[in-house]
């Protein structure tokens, strides 16, 4: 396989993953990013640890989708992942679960 082809077969594995991303999203709660790969979850837990010279990050989660386009099971209902380096963690907004501004619950 030349290297064109292989960056070929890449672009349509990330547009492939990306198209699923956006299927699915509106499913979970949370992103979780670490630096190594990117969540989506319904459940999330970070502890901060220590050792004795590092303190790491134990990050675990429940019904999850990883972002890795590698990996033909994305899907996981459990996933812990140990880090040295920050992971971020947000809320994703649910805009289908609004209120509309006008009607008889809006202002």
């Amino acid at each position: 396989m030349s290297a064109e082809d292989l960056e070929k077969y890449e672009t349509e594995m990330e547009l492939q993953l990306y198209k699923e991303y956006r299927d699915i999203v509106g499913q979970f709660t949370y992103v979780v990013e670490t630096e190594r790969r990117f969540y989506l979850a319904n459940g999330v837990d970070v502890q901060v640890r220590n050792s004795d010279t590092e303190v790491y990050f134990e990050v675990a989660m429940s019904d999850a989708w990883v972002w890795d386009m590698y990996r033909p099971a994305r899907f996981v209902k459990n996933v812990r992942v140990i880090t040295f380096k920050d992971v971020n963690v947000e809320e994703l907004d649910k805009p289908d679960l609004r209120l509309p501004e006008s009607g008889p619950f809006g202002g």
